[in-house]
Parts: C-alpha cells; structure tokens; sequence
C-alpha cells in the first residue's frame, strides 16, 4: 500500500541552517480510553526505524478512560532520553486542557489541534496548524465503532508529511502492532494517508522541525523494562511466578505469560512448560507461594510496587530468617499510601533497604536500563540462591512502563549458580569432613552462608525444620540468648559476603573533576545530559550510579574523591542520601542532596540547575 503525494507540503523557505533536524519533542493530549496509544507508539516505531534516537514516554491517568492523557516523543541525535520541561510541538487532541498546553510550547514551536476544540489560540509566537479530523475520517473506509479510535490516525498522517516522517516506516510500525492483520492495517493506514494528503493540499509548513533518516539505531532494539526484567527471569530458569495485579508491575508478569509458552517449553514432554505463573487472591499470598516455592527448591519470583511490597512484609521477614531465597521486583510508583499510581519515584529505597521488624538486611538490586532489566532478571535468582535470601530488584514506572531504545540483551553468561545445595552424595561427603556434623544453619566455610538440602533428597540426614521462631545451628528450637545472638550474628556475616557477587557500581568520569554524582536506576538518562551541559559550562563531574545494596567499598572512594557529591534521585526525603550517610558517615559532609518528587521523571535542566545553585553557595 503506497501513499501517492508530491515531496511534502509547502515549506515556508527555512534554509537548512535554520532547520532544527532530529532534536525536538512533541507531546500529545489526549483523553485516556481514546485509543492514542496505538498511533503513538507507531510513530514512535516508524522514528526508531528511520535509525533515529527517540524515546517515549506516557503520562498517563490511573481511572480506566476519560481523563486527560499526555505521550512526549523525544527525537534526539545526540541519544539524550531523558525527559524535557517544555515541548517543541504539541498534538492537542483534548479542549479540557488546551488552553494550558499552549503555555509549555517553546517560542516558535508548532501547535496542531483537532477540531473539536473551539477554544482560542493564545499564543502569537508559534506556528498553528488547525486539523480537520472529522472531515477526514467521514471520508475514510473505517467502521463507524472504530471511528472514535482511529482519530488519532489523523495527526500520525498530518504530523508524518510535515516532518517528512518516512510513510514505509509508518506502514511497517502498523504492521508489528497489529501482528499482521490485514485489515486492521489497511484501515488505519488509509486514515493515515488521507490526513497526510489533506495536509499535502492546505498546509503551508512555516515552522523549521525536519526528521531525516540515520543509522543510530542499526542493531538496536526497543523494549520497556518490565518486558526485560520478564525474559530475563525466564532465561535465568525462572520456575515458579506468583503475582497480583498492580500499577506498574502487572505488565512483568503478564509479559513472562506472554513469552512462557515460547521460550519454555519441556524438551521431554512434549507441550508442557517448565515454570508455572500463578495470579494469586492478593500481594500476600503471592509472597507466600514464592517463599513456599523458594523453600521446595524452585526458582521462585514475584512482582510488585509500593503497596504490594508493604504487605509482603512479614513473609520477607520469614525468608530472611530461614534464608529462603526468593526474588521480588518493586515497580517503584508515588507513595505513600495508594499515592499516584500511574506516576513515577523512587520512593522504597529506604523501606526495601530497612523492611521487616528486627535486625534484617536485603540485597537491593538497582537496573539502570532495560538491558539491566533483563540482566538482573535472571541475576537476581543466582544472588538469591547463592545467598540463600531475599532479593528485591528496584525499577520504577519510567523504567518499567516506557519504551526505551537499548543494546541487544546478552544471553547469561555463566551457568546458574544454584549455591550450596547438598544432594545426597554431597551430603555424605559433608558429614565425613566435618566429622558427622552438618547443620541446616551451620556456616561450615565462614563465609555465614550455610549449605541446605531440597525436598525430595533421598539421605536420612537430609531433612530439618524450617521455623521463623528461633533455633539453633541444626534447625531445633531454642530460646537461649546466646544461640539467637550467634545465628543472627552470623547472618549479618552472609550480608558481608555479599559483596563479593553483587554487581559494582557503573562509573564515567571527566578530567579534572572535583565533583560527584551519585544515583541509582532511571536517573541515569538525565544525569548523562546534565554531565554534558555542565561541562560546556566548565564544569567537569564524575557520575557513579549504584547497582546494588550492600554498597561496595568503591562507592566510600568515590565520596572521599570528590570536594562535593550530589546524590540525584526522585523522592522527597533524599532516601539514598540517608543510607549512603549511614554507611559512610565520615564522608556525611560531603554528601548532598538532589531530590524531587512530582510523580514525573527528572529533567536535565532540573538537576543542572539544581547542582549550580548549590555550588554557587
């Protein structure tokens, strides 16, 4: 299906000097329910495929349709992903916030708006474009049901011939969404054309943004975080899943779902596959199955945000006293309380890091891209098992949700290390070296990790209770004070030994530099384009973005390197502040923070901005 048209619509002379080429954003308004996903995302696709840098991200409400709705596509040739404050080109296809949205467009951006909207145009310093959507979809061959829908067809058609968006591409981007399904391709795409030859005929283009094809995204792909964090879990033997819906991990578990009956299927017996996703009544017995699953020797995971993460308390506090291992992904969304669900933070670093009553410690994993999405998917299971423990993998909405150009992802590198479990025979030998003592909670090599048997081992010494009151190195009951003091003394050992498999920390540097950055997750896309503009500013920065907790030694040198260390994260308190000033309390001064919580992903601009005043004191 091809689209007949002259070269583009009528330019208004901007020489190419004065053309703005793969470096701006357009956001579009809509009403949520509306259906402007789809061509969203096919621009975003149809962008991405012409080799360009592009990354979306959608704002979104948490009722099921009816309120306003916002996507921001960021064309970058220079792969900066982070989000800006204001926009280049606004889709309005909302009257409830038209009038609003006109304040955020820069000075000579560009406003195209639906026809709908009957309200006036404030601004005089941009360049307009009325769109006749009704007209055009009355004359289109698009079911009446669907009409609502395929609205947004119209600024995808109208928007592709003004900024010369390649109409193979568009058809291509179609093509994945809807899995080839013919029919539902050539009506959208029909729509698509008829609004780019409407703009053909009657719009004279006098703004100056231009997309021309590159090759920065050859060998690159495209995918959300949670998607990765998904496949990575299964390629990393992921056995056994229980999860309970909630925004914005429900997409992890639905994507594992999704992938499960092709990437998993039993060798041997034919049609079955070799890990079971169970949705649970609540977060509560999702914990609880995985713990119960983690304990039988299965891989064992779970997903969830904020509030689910609150009430698999008591149960994690149970893993960790019977070191079981188990894996939980927190989605980090607004808090407290059920917050902002749809909008992002970074708003559990504290609570995962301090989670449960008594003395516990967790290892935190913290991806930074939905490359580490997928690494940590199946990383997580090898910590947990050789730790014997809980691991909880923070993401965030921003990561999680949006779709993010990355790097292939690598296949696991190394075989899975189940850590120690004893199999009949390697249950005899431990007795005969240890002279017939073997404990389920005996640390043998000092390094406070003990060896554990599975159900279904055959040795008679292989069975032991497993409790959450105390006991002692052989898993009997005990109270005395001096057994519950040596085993979780003992345990804080395992915490130690950690170190030793977590991932280290991710660190870029700059000549010259005197000061830090620290942060963790998605803030990373920001902090690699403030570092950029402060150093055109003459100001050179390190950056050391934390991958994991209990924090390497390398994090203390990086602070005592460095006149002044920033810490760059999205919530209120400064949480990652607060645990780095614990573990590094000699370097407290050193130490400050950079913190906001708006529901929305940073800015460069804002953190640029935010470390210069403070210098500037």
């Amino acid at each position: 299906m091809e689209l007949e048209k002259p070269a583009g619509v009528n330019d208004a002379g901007y020489s190419p000097k004065e053309q703005i080429i793969n470096d701006f954003c357009i956001t579009f308004s809509t009403v949520n329910g509306s259906g402007s996903a789809t061509a969203n995302t096919t621009l975003l696709r149809a962008l991405f495929k012409m080799g360009i840098p592009v990354s979306g991200k959608n704002i979104f409400p948490s009722n099921i349709q009816g309120l306003p709705t916002w996507f921001t596509l960021r064309i970058s040739k220079e792969g900066y992903f982070g989000r800006l404050e204001k926009d280049d080109i606004v889709v309005s296809m909302n009257p409830a916030t038209f009038s609003k949205e006109q304040e955020y467009i820069v000075p000579g951006g560009v406003l195209l708006y639906s026809d709908a909207i009957k309200l006036p145009v404030t601004r005089q310093d941009i360049s307009v474009y009325p769109m006749p959507v009704n007209e055009i979809l009355s004359a289109a061959e698009v079911p009446q049901k669907l009409k609502d829908y395929a609205a947004n067809m119209v600024y995808v058609g109208i928007l592709s011939e003004l900024l010369r968006i390649d109409f193979e591409n568009i058809y291509q981007a179609l093509d994945f969404h809807f899995k080839g399904k013919e029919a539902a391709i050539r009506s959208n795409y029909g729509v698509i054309t008829l609004a780019a030859k409407w703009a053909q005929q009657n719009l004279k283009k006098n703004d100056p943004y231009y997309v021309k094809p590159m090759n920065a995204t050859i060998g690159k792909i495209m995918a959300d975080g949670n998607t990765a964090a998904g496949l990575g879990a299964l390629y990393g033997g992921a056995q056994f899943v229980a999860w309970y819906p909630i925004t914005p991990a429900s997409s992890l578990a639905e994507a594992m779902h999704e992938y499960l009956p092709i990437l998993r299927k039993d060798p041997v017996e034919e049609g079955k596959e070799t890990c079971v996703i169970v949705q649970a009544e609540d977060e509560i017995a999702a914990i609880g199955m995985a713990v119960g699953a983690g304990w039988g020797g299965l891989r064992a995971m779970t997903s969830t945000s904020g509030p689910g993460l609150s009430l698999m308390t008591e149960y994690l506090g149970l893993a960790y006293y019977t070191e079981t291992p188990v894996v939980v992904w927190d989605v980090q969304r607004v808090g407290p309380s059920t917050g902002l669900p749809t909008r992002t933070a970074q708003g559990d670093i504290t609570f995962a890091n301090f989670i449960g009553h008594g003395d516990t410690q967790y290892i935190l994993l913290f991806p930074g891209s939905v490359k580490e999405c997928f690494e940590f998917g199946w990383r997580a299971f090898d910590l947990a098992e050789r730790l014997q423990t809980p691991v909880i993998v923070l993401s965030d909405l921003d990561l999680g949700m949006n779709q993010w150009v990355s790097e292939p992802f690598d296949y696991p590198d190394q075989p899975m290390d189940r850590g120690k479990i004893l199999w009949e025979e390697d249950l005899d030998e431990i007795l005969e070296k240890t002279s017939d003592k073997w404990g389920r909670y005996l640390d043998i090599d000092g390094d406070g990790i003990p060896y554990r048997t599975l159900p279904g081992n055959q040795n008679p010494r292989s069975a032991y209770f497993s409790r959450g009151t105390g006991h002692d190195e052989y898993g009997a009951y005990r109270e005395d004070p001096e057994v519950w003091e040596r085993i979780l003394t003992r345990l804080k050992v395992k915490f130690e030994t950690a170190k030793r498999y977590t991932p280290k920390p991710s660190i870029k540097k700059m000549a010259n530099a005197r000061i830090g950055i620290l942060s963790v997750g998605s803030t990373d896309f920001p902090i690699l384009e403030a570092r950029d503009h402060l150093a055109r500013q003459g100001l050179a920065t390190d950056h050391l973005r934390i991958r994991a907790i209990p924090f390497d030694a390398e994090i203390g040198e990086f602070i005592r390197n460095h006149d002044a260390n920033y810490v760059v994260e999205i919530n209120r308190d400064g949480q990652l502040k607060q645990l780095l000033t614990i573990e590094f309390p000699e370097h407290a001064t050193k130490l400050r923070m950079v913190a906001r919580i708006d529901g929305l992903p940073l800015s460069a601009k804002w953190i640029e901005d935010q470390i210069l005043s403070q210098e500037a004191k």
